[in-house]
């Protein structure tokens, strides 16, 4: 594995500021510590001075018990002596919203046209459905609903001038491709619904029966240019995403065998979206945290000499960490070891910080 390089150890108690992208995304089985990795980040960040925003997309949150703090749905400071902001996404909530951002119905008065809600929930589309089936009009029911939430809460996130950082904690694997998925998805369903209209649109005036009259066909227009400046903000996100030098997309796993696997998955998904993989964290490897540190540290850590349980678990991680070792080559890959208590509060966050940096 590839050597650490890691802040002077009687520096970690305190980390400031870290060497990352404007855009920070953790992503990776559920269960692996991205919430720890992100929160750990976004702290090291604020202590610099830069204003960084932590946000979380996994509906089973746990960054308030990592921070210690009470995270509202909305991006709010956290802590008084330093530039830290945190939000955790409630996707029930945000879709109450408009799951797209747009009040009421989110296609602006044609919701029932394209398939109604059951589309936007992904059900109620049948094979067959004219629009939203698998041979429909949208080829294919939309994403889920808290997938559409997500994106959209990120897309306000996106150049919002209060931050100079945002680090976000990923929802699981499955839940963040469908969430990757969603800009290609959107673009395809917004080309179709102007070319629906397009092709409707010298029709209007025998058609009023079927949009409900005038005024649900002022509903449709507005819709329609809400669709337009949705798909210009998705190709602006998707273009941050895909760029190196402002966003870093960290694979977070474990030393086991199917974690590997599920971050070799992950990985070459990634890569379809032409995502940047800039780190692979290895976390909760059984090593002493000062050996991952380079240097002494008072922070226990297993004895592989005397207890037959840790040498045999550091045997299997070993195994897995030798077979992930050329599928990451050329990625920044950096190991957090496993803590004999729950990282949770700042002490111990900023080792994760100092491993991660």
């Amino acid at each position: 594995m590839s050597e650490l390089d890691v802040e002077a150890v009687d520096e970690i108690d305190a980390p400031t500021g870290i060497d990352a992208a404007e855009y920070v995304l953790y992503g990776g089985k559920g269960g692996v510590g991205k919430t720890t990795c992100a929160a750990a980040t976004a702290l090291a960040s604020a202590r610099d001075g830069t204003a960084t925003l932590v946000v979380s997309t996994d509906p089973a949150h746990s960054l308030s018990d990592t921070l210690d703090a009470d995270i509202p749905a909305t991006p709010t400071r956290i802590r008084e002596e330093i530039p830290l902001f945190a939000a955790e996404i409630d996707p029930e909530a945000a879709v109450g919203d408009g799951p797209l951002g747009v009040d009421g119905d989110a296609f602006g008065g044609m919701g029932d046209l394209l398939g109604g809600d059951g589309m936007m929930g992904g059900g109620g589309a049948e094979a067959g459905d004219p629009i939203s089936g698998e041979d429909g009009l949208l080829g294919g029911s939309m994403p889920g609903a808290d997938e559409a939430a997500a994106m959209r809460l990120l897309l306000d996130y996106v150049d919002d001038d209060r931050f100079d950082r945002v680090v976000i904690d990923t929802a699981p694997t499955g839940h963040t491709l469908r969430l990757l998925e969603l800009p290609e998805t959107m673009d395809s369903m917004v080309g179709k619904i102007l070319q629906l209209r397009e092709r409707f649109s010298g029709m209007m005036g025998n058609l009023t029966g079927m949009f409900g009259g005038d005024d649900d066909d002022v509903d449709a227009e507005a819709g329609i240019e809400d669709l337009r400046e949705l798909s210009d903000r998705i190709e602006h996100l998707r273009s941050i995403l895909q760029d190196p030098g402002r966003t870093d997309f960290r694979i977070v796993m474990v030393p086991e065998e199917l974690s590997v696997v599920e971050s070799e998955r992950l990985l070459g998904r990634l890569a379809e979206f032409d995502i940047p993989v800039g780190t692979v964290v290895v976390n909760r490897v059984m090593q002493d945290p000062s050996e991952v540190l380079g240097g002494d540290v008072d922070i226990p850590g297993p004895n592989h000499d005397d207890c037959e349980f840790c040498a045999r678990r550091w045997q299997v991680q070993q195994e897995a960490l030798a077979r992930s070792q050329d599928m990451f080559r050329g990625h920044d890959v950096r190991r957090v070891p496993l803590f004999a208590e729950e990282v949770r509060g700042e002490r111990l966050l900023g080792v994760v910080a100092a491993c991660l940096d």
